[in-house]
């Protein structure tokens, strides 16, 4: 388990939100939690949770069930769960499984109707759509900036590994989209529906550049 001190010391590049803003958001969420900050933190995990981050969605669970700096809510932590383990396979799963079988009948149907206004921001179906419609975009923006050998500096990141202010320091535009890509598949692990972007071999078609589905 990370210690506050780990949480706060996180480095969240605000570049990421153009690509996956679940990530960059669960990033703040747990920053500001490490800050003791914690009714931002909330904020933040919940902003993460409407662009389909199951993390973000787990933590919000654990958070209402402990009653973590805020009042103790079963109901509102089974809600969360429910929605962290809609995908199949989820690792959510089982924390769903053991708290729906301890909670009361009258727990289950607050559940219930919290779902049922917060799956339309929350829920796949709509979330997990709209972070993915992000996504797209953002890669192809990247791939216009794909020109020759061309380097990319996204906001609060100048190299993968560590923050510089030297420009020139700034990565190749497919090492950018390698690592996006590999932090996607961990966004939208478990969605039937993902799109990876791969090579950019298009560089005068960004239309193009979406490959093909996982």
């Amino acid at each position: 388990m990370p210690t506050d001190a780990d949480l706060a010391a996180a480095h969240c590049v605000i570049g990421e939100e153009r690509f996956l803003p679940g990530d960059y958001y669960y990033c703040l969420g747990g920053l500001t939690y490490g800050q003791h900050n914690y009714g931002q933190s909330v904020r933040f995990f919940t902003t993460a949770a409407s662009w389909a981050s199951k993390p973000a969605q787990y933590v919000l669970a654990v958070m209402a069930l402990n009653g973590d700096h805020q009042p103790r809510n079963r109901a509102l932590a089974l809600a969360w769960l429910a929605l962290a383990s809609e995908r199949p396979n989820s690792r959510f799963q089982a924390p769903y499984e053991e708290l729906h079988k301890v909670s009361t009948q009258a727990e289950r149907r607050a559940a219930d109707d919290l779902l049922e206004k917060m799956r339309p921001i929350y829920g796949d179906a709509t979330a997990t759509k709209r972070a993915e419609e992000r996504y797209i975009e953002g890669m192809k923006w990247l791939a216009r900036m794909n020109m020759g050998n061309n380097q990319v500096c996204l906001e609060g990141m100048s190299t993968l590994d560590r923050q510089t202010v030297d420009p020139a320091n700034c990565p190749p535009v497919q090492q950018v989209v390698t690592t996006i890509d590999r932090q996607a598949d961990t966004v939208f692990e478990g969605w039937t529906g993902h799109v990876t972007v791969g090579s950019l071999r298009q560089v005068d078609a960004p239309a193009k550049a979406a490959g093909g589905s996982n």
